[in-house]
């Protein structure tokens, strides 16, 4: 039988306190022992894996999804070495953002502090049960996981090497906890918290963030689509172009940084849309265009405005072509989710005009989409990336996990 959602948030809350007070040295001590368990007991993990992939297989799920679900041992080192770059990291806690000392002497710091139980809805991916638990706990928090019942299998493997180590250095186990009951009615228990949970990060598609959108009372970050464009202004070098734009579309399709749209310059148009197009086909990448791009290149087909607002998550494209760069913007303010929007151009001017332009977690000048990544950033292993504008903006890691507290220091001064 699962265990009650509400039974494992007071395990949780209870484990916050332990862990909030814990050591540098402690925290650190339990990711570099989850890393070393992670690759001992790497079999019996691929062997919870394989278990999840043929069931999902036999379901019929498609194989964008089951990548995304797919362990491998590369995977695996990938897991281990995430934490371990995290247990490298400086810790957040405890830092003084600022202190100010009053007129009657009073001395008051702001004090970055854990923000507590930090639940997490993820769809399919295992890794995120490394990932979160590592920045959760050297951020001083405890992580509650809730992730599908396809990974299920694959996620308790993993959290329980997790809760070994923590257990194996003197923290509490608790500090990591997957929900075991895979139902909706327990996702929606958990979104609904709000005495036991500090902050919920939903990971998932459209549908779960919906969910979360409808249901939840604790507080949020959305970690939502990612239809990022790339944008080929008329300055751009487009030798260099077409490396990115095929690097952020077909280096890994099925994660949220990867391109869903391409936008050219009419003042390229004629050139760079025939020559980036056939690159694209001849790697699989069926194309979606509007009329401009259909009418230089003819196999395309045609792109509508649910295209052009589409997460693919696959090999498929939409091209458009805009007059200009302002036509441009306007285009991926339009149809973008606010995750990452990159434009390449030799032009300084209009460089600086897209950033400023364009409203999105991350905007990228002269490279690819697929750097929008915590680790790619230096933040260690990111535990989301958050495409909306409170509390929290883009690739999240450790310091996007504390919230502060004030600490005020007197000498006996009363208020009169």
């Amino acid at each position: 039988m699962p265990t009650p959602v509400d039974e494992l948030a007071r395990r949780s809350k209870v484990a916050s306190r332990q862990l909030a007070g814990a050591s540098t040295d402690d925290k650190d001590a339990g990711l570099l022992a989850a890393a070393d368990l992670l690759l001992e007991r790497a079999p019996d993990v691929l062997a919870a894996n394989t278990a999840d992939l043929e069931d999902a297989a036999a379901g019929g799920m498609a194989e964008g999804p089951l990548d995304r679900l797919r362990l491998t041992d590369a995977r695996l080192t990938g897991m281990a070495e995430g934490l371990r770059k995290v247990a490298g990291l400086q810790d957040p806690v405890g830092e003084v953002l600022d202190s100010t000392e009053r007129p009657n002497g009073l001395r008051i710091e702001r004090v970055r502090v854990p923000l507590g139980v930090v639940a997490i809805i993820y769809e399919n991916r295992p890794n995120v049960t490394s990932d979160a638990a590592g920045l959760c706990l050297k951020s001083g928090n405890a992580a509650i996981l809730r992730g599908s019942g396809t990974a299920l299998r694959s996620n308790l493997a993993i959290a329980g090497v997790l809760r070994e180590a923590l257990e194996k250095v003197g923290l509490p186990e608790d500090g990591v906890i997957v929900v075991d009951d895979v139902a909706h009615e327990a996702a929606t228990r958990l979104m609904q918290l709000t005495e036991l949970v500090d902050c919920l990060i939903p990971r998932g598609g459209p549908d779960l963030i919906q969910s979360i959108r409808e249901n939840a009372t604790v507080p949020v970050v959305i970690d939502g689509d990612g239809n990022c464009h790339v944008y080929v202004d008329a300055a751009a070098d487009l030798d260099e172009a077409e490396a990115i734009v095929l690097n952020a579309k077909t280096q890994r399709t099925s994660v949220c940084n990867a391109a869903e749209s391409l936008v050219v310059h009419e003042g390229i148009a004629d050139v760079f849309v025939p020559r980036v197009c056939a690159a694209l086909a001849e790697r699989g990448v069926e194309l979606l265009g509007d009329a401009a791009a259909r009418a230089r290149c003819s196999e395309m087909g045609e792109a509508t405005d649910a295209d052009f607002g589409q997460e693919f998550l696959d090999m498929k494209l939409t091209v458009a072509v805009a007059a200009d760069l302002g036509a441009a913007i306007d285009h991926i303010n339009r149809f973008g989710t606010g995750h990452t929007e990159a434009i390449l151009t030799e032009d300084a001017d209009a460089a600086r005009r897209f950033s400023e332009e364009i409203d999105a977690a991350v905007v990228v000048v002269n490279a690819s989409t697929r750097f929008t990544d915590g680790e790619e950033f230096g933040l260690g292993a990111e535990i989301g990336i958050s495409t909306q504008k409170l509390h929290a903006r883009g690739p999240m890691g450790l310091r996007e996990l504390t919230t502060y507290k004030y600490l005020v220091w007197g000498d006996g001064q009363i208020r009169e």
